[in-house]
């Protein structure tokens, strides 16, 4: 089967074409600016990059260009070799598993909308606009939330009046479900162990940290948005709720304002004033840059913190420790700086083996810790984009 992936966003549009059960990329592409002046789109076939500069007034412009790529690049021969599109969803309140679109699911994100306001709209347009361009092309709904539904209360409550999770669903949902899923599935394999507990860190412009008992969920980093947890690229990540009406009152800044600052100004940017990418912040550290160093440390301690916690959680029998997503795959100097700090849970790094592995050098994953290390400790690419696309081959076959 050849399995369309699909993540929209209010202007964007990222997509894979992926061949099971041989688990083989086809094409995979970006569309960006859709419906904004200076649109484009690139393409990555057999390891060719294509990029290409056109306007596109809506989503159904952009599926017509990747269609007509799709066949004008020989990739496909007729549109009924698309067998399924997966489609990411942020958030998925209630679900708990991936499934089939259907009125009432898509009706259940549109009456939900307020929960990921600024994901799940676009993530029903980019659906609308699959259905009309293939009908008869089945599709899946695959929740970033879903893995995270096995907490349990007493993990996933605020404290809060309990009425406020029952009227309004206000409660911890995680997020990067999908990735922490896809590192239990992987790790699985590696060890040959059904029933795994891990440590899952998906450290990149966005991070979160996973407990993983038994294979499953037992607590996250991320709650009611991504914004909670440990700090990220332009992320605040855990802080006071106080200082929210403290800085209005004092600044006269309306809750949007405010709101922005805490999700696009802060985290790495905020404190470091210098980018809110970690590769900017290793070259201004460099120079002996004061405030890249602190941004830095402030990562690598909110880290060490959540990974300490968990291993008590996990009452100290943890099968692995795993780095995954683009900074936990390729910073190497980071992850060595994040495991020093854990050397009295009995956890040592091998620095040769860390030095190998980064996805711009020969080795993409593997084996990083010690021979004497308490607890194995791995990086392994997550690929999200596979995690979907397996959902919708099970669902549809």
């Amino acid at each position: 089967m050849n399995i369309l992936t699909v993540n929209a966003g209010s202007s964007s549009l990222k997509f894979n074409l992926i061949k099971l059960p041989e688990e083989t990329e086809l094409i995979s592409g970006n569309f960006e600016k859709i419906g904004l002046a200076g649109g484009l789109y690139s393409l990555k076939i057999n390891g060719s990059k294509i990029k290409k500069e056109v306007d596109m007034k809506d989503h159904k412009v952009a599926i017509e260009l990747l269609i007509k790529e799709l066949l004008e690049n020989k990739i496909i021969k007729s549109l009924t070799e698309i067998d399924g599109i997966g489609h990411r969803i942020v958030h998925g309140g209630k679900y708990t598993q991936s499934v089939m679109v259907t009125d009432e699911v898509v009706n259940y994100l549109e009456e939900n909308a307020s929960l990921a306001p600024l994901h799940n709209p676009a993530h029903v347009l980019g659906i609308k606009a699959f259905k009309e361009a293939l009908p008869n092309t089945p599709m899946v709904v695959v929740f970033d939330t879903a893995f995270h539904q096995t907490m349990k209360e007493e993990e996933f409550l605020y404290a809060v009046p309990y009425e406020w999770y029952q009227k309004y669903q206000i409660r911890k949902y995680g997020f990067h479900g999908t990735s922490h899923r896809f590192i239990t599935k992987t790790m699985q394999s590696k060890l040959g162990k059904d029933k795994l507990n891990l440590i899952s860190c998906h450290i990149g412009s966005g991070a979160s940290l996973c407990c993983i008992k038994d294979s499953a969920c037992f607590d996250t980093t991320m709650g009611f948005t991504p914004n909670a947890g440990v700090i990220m690229g332009t992320r605040c990540g855990d802080i006071d709720y106080s200082i929210i009406p403290y800085y209005m009152e004092k600044t006269g800044a309306t809750i949007k304002e405010v709101d922005n600052i805490l999700n696009k100004e802060s985290g790495l940017l905020g404190i470091s004033g210098i980018g809110s990418d970690h590769r900017d912040i290793e070259n201004a550290m460099k120079e002996n840059n004061p405030k890249a160093k602190l941004a830095n440390d402030m990562y690598v301690n909110r880290i060490v913190d959540y990974i300490a916690k968990y291993y008590v959680k996990l009452n100290g029998e943890v099968d692995a420790l795993v780095f995954t997503a683009g900074l936990g795959e390729n910073a190497r100097e980071f992850r060595r700086e994040v495991l020093s700090k854990l050397s009295c849970l009995g956890i040592k790094v091998d620095d040769t083996l860390n030095d190998e592995i980064a996805s711009y050098l020969d080795k993409h994953e593997g084996l990083i810790s010690a021979s004497d290390s308490k607890i194995p400790v791995y990086v392994i690419p997550t690929n999200e984009e596979l995690m979907i696309a397996l959902d919708t081959y099970e669902l549809i076959k």
